[in-house]
């Protein structure tokens, strides 16, 4: 009798679904995500309903949800959440306060009460974390400082869920509004962030360390899933979102020495249950509320891209970011985020929204997540055009006066980045007395740099102007040492055309981005994946034996060959195992004169050791003093140390020599 399970019937329909539609995506270069949310308008409930219960689904998107920001939150770190507090905090909570204000003036203008109006502004002050974060990841942008700020922003608002659920009941009059009850489940909630971070912090690195060392990958692998999903489940109890408790424990494991080889096992379940994710999502949307009122539902999708975008991106200049950032900012969070469909439901059954409303609200709010992956990567253009239209009266520029008296250095080096590699190289130009200017966006970096002794300058260095002022047209280097790739080729693009002479210097992260660096102008281009090839490759072939200037070849000849990695090879492998055989047939060592051995107070040619043993004395330290090319009438002392050459054999016989065990014998 055959059996009948219809949550695998559902995945199945699901992906023989899910594949063309995300293929025609493809090839189309639309985001794959839109793909997937149509899939789910498609076989949707209001399309061809090939399903009609979504709930099975919905769980399993839920998994896809938590499963990413896990992986996110490996990716930082407690140190870098901490430096990210001002944009978590002061960010995130002036986005979601004027974002509520906003909705709730404009809502009570238009007939609502106080209560639908103040719960409207709470679903509208949500962005979707799921799909901007896995947008960034995708575009490899959570790095850069739009990137920084959305994260944080999102973060603050998934802080928020836990109030917003609680007032709810308070909002419609109804049960849960007493003020005690409410404290004590904030307090709950806050212990239990508390008790995860703990844990995560101080229980599981101890327990990950002995599961590790029973070399089982797939103990492993359960055990990461169940921290992964267990964290989301307690956080979850304590009326927190799944995502937060999940990104949580990502946060601190991410300190790990097991983080990247956490990240690599579970990507794979995290792909497939975020696509579940994206295509339930589509499932909600109801074609007949669309159509039926679709210039209410485009009216309300307007003003909330729009309304919410202009708030971002006042907020994030408030921050101190430019005008080109800002807008980035905004449109990356201009949508309503998914767990305001749940906050809708909530609200739904008190009351605090009708049924009408309801439906108009999912599909505006569909419709703006929709738009979310064509708006963030419209939004450097954007942000290019709103900085270039306003920058005449628009003075963002210069709050550090000090940058306009840069013009007047010549043959200096204009940094632009005060990361890792742009502190690290101004330190070592300091040091060594070359002059240099450094350009920074984050306002903290620059305070930082300022505190360094760093001649740092606030400025967006894809503006002209900027440029301009730092001295370029002057400079005799520039170094480009940030993670945003679209600032940087119109950096590159822009120096490139002010400087013909500027030697430019680039680092980025893969080296699919070689090419169009170097034909928009830039001289050298370090990929850090390139490098770290390097490094590794040169480290094995010095564990071989491999000398020196052949290493150094190998290197020359790669960068020669513009990065091709590992192509093709000048020194032919059976010439690196020749040499390889014989380093590895050599043996040198360190020998010890004790003052007792009868080799003290004898010359080389005494000893003739090269014919006695076949070994060579290649250097010998002398009361802390290094001697080379020693010559035969060179005197053996007490307490020196040689260094004598050969097969291992050949150095035994040697020591026998030197210590006297062999006339001994």
């Amino acid at each position: 009798m055959p059996h009948n399970i219809p949550l695998l019937t559902d995945l199945l329909i699901l992906l023989l679904a899910a594949l063309p539609i995300a293929f025609l995506c493809h090839r189309m270069r639309l985001p794959v995500i839109v793909g997937f949310m149509l899939t789910g308008i498609v076989i949707g409930p209001s399309g061809a309903a090939l399903i009609r219960d979504t709930h099975d689904v919905e769980i399993l998107a839920e998994i896809g949800v938590v499963l990413l920001l896990f992986t996110i939150g490996l990716e930082f770190s407690l140190q870098r959440m901490v430096e990210m507090k001002r944009l978590v905090l002061v960010g995130g909570g002036l986005q979601v306060a004027l974002t509520v204000l906003l909705v709730f003036g404009l809502a009570y203008a238009f007939g609502r009460s106080f209560s639908q109006s103040v719960f409207f502004g709470f679903l509208f002050a949500l962005s979707s974390t799921a799909i901007v974060l896995k947008s960034y990841m995708d575009r490899a942008e959570v790095e850069t400082p739009h990137g920084k700020a959305g994260v944080g922003v999102l973060l603050f608002q998934d802080l928020c869920i836990v109030p917003m659920m609680l007032l709810t009941p308070v909002l419609s009059g109804k049960e849960g509004s007493d003020p005690l009850q409410i404290a004590l489940t904030l307090g709950k909630a806050l212990l239990a962030i508390v008790a995860i971070i703990l844990t995560a912090r101080f229980v599981v690195p101890f327990l990950l360390e002995r599961i590790v060392k029973l070399r089982s990958p797939e103990i492993f692998i359960v055990f990461v899933v169940l921290v992964s999903l267990g964290t989301a489940a307690v956080t979850a109890q304590f009326g927190l979102s799944l995502a937060l408790g999940a990104f949580i424990a990502g946060l601190v494991l991410s300190e790990s020495e097991y983080s990247h080889q956490i990240v690599s096992d579970v990507l794979p379940f995290r792909d497939v249950f975020n696509s579940l994710f994206f295509i339930s999502i589509g499932m909600l949307l109801s074609l007949n509320a669309l159509i039926s009122g679709l210039t209410t539902v485009l009216l309300l999708l307007a003003a909330l891209v729009v309304g919410k975008a202009l708030i971002v991106l006042a907020v994030a200049l408030l921050l101190g970011n430019s005008l080109r950032v800002a807008t980035m900012i905004g449109l990356g969070l201009a949508q309503v985020g998914e767990f305001s469909f749940i906050l809708a439901k909530v609200g739904a059954g008190q009351g605090l929204i009708s049924d009408g409303d309801y439906q108009q609200f999912l599909a505006a709010s569909i419709l703006s997540m929709i738009l979310t992956p064509f708006l963030i990567k419209a939004a450097p253009r954007a942000g290019y055009a709103l900085q270039t239209l306003v920058s005449p009266t628009f003075k963002e520029d210069f709050p550090d006066e000090s940058l306009h008296s840069t013009g007047a250095q010549k043959g200096h080096v204009v940094i632009v980045g005060y990361g890792m590699n742009g502190r690290n190289l101004a330190k070592v130009l300091s040091r060594t007395s070359i002059p240099h200017t450094v350009l920074e966006l984050n306002a903290e970096n620059v305070r930082k740099g300022k505190t360094d002794g760093a001649p740092i300058h606030y400025g967006d260095a894809t503006r002209r102007e900027i440029l301009l002022h730092a001295g370029l047209a002057s400079a005799r280097i520039l170094v480009i040492a940030i993670s945003d790739l679209l600032a940087t080729r119109r950096i590159v693009a822009q120096a490139r055309e002010m400087n013909p002479d500027l030697n430019i210097i680039v680092r980025t992260r893969y080296m699919s981005e070689l090419d169009d660096l170097y034909s928009l102008g830039a001289n050298q281009v370090i990929p850090e994946e390139f490098e770290t090839s390097i490094e590794i490759f040169s480290r094995v072939l010095r564990e071989y034996g491999i000398g020196r200037n052949l290493i150094e070849r190998e290197e020359q000849e790669i960068r020669r060959e513009g990065y091709k990695v590992l192509r093709s090879s000048s020194l032919p492998l059976a010439e690196f195992s020749v040499v390889a055989e014989a380093f590895g047939a050599v043996s040198s060592e360190a020998v010890f004169i004790d003052e007792h051995w009868p080799a003290v107070g004898k010359t080389l040619a005494d000893l003739d050791l090269r014919h006695r043993a076949g070994v060579t004395v290649i250097a010998a330290v002398c009361d802390n003093n290094t001697q080379i090319n020693l010559g035969p009438e060179f005197t053996i002392r007490a307490n020196d140390i040689l260094v004598l050459l050969g097969t291992p054999e050949q150095v035994e016989q040697a020591l026998e020599i030197l210590s006297g065990e062999s006339s001994a014998g």
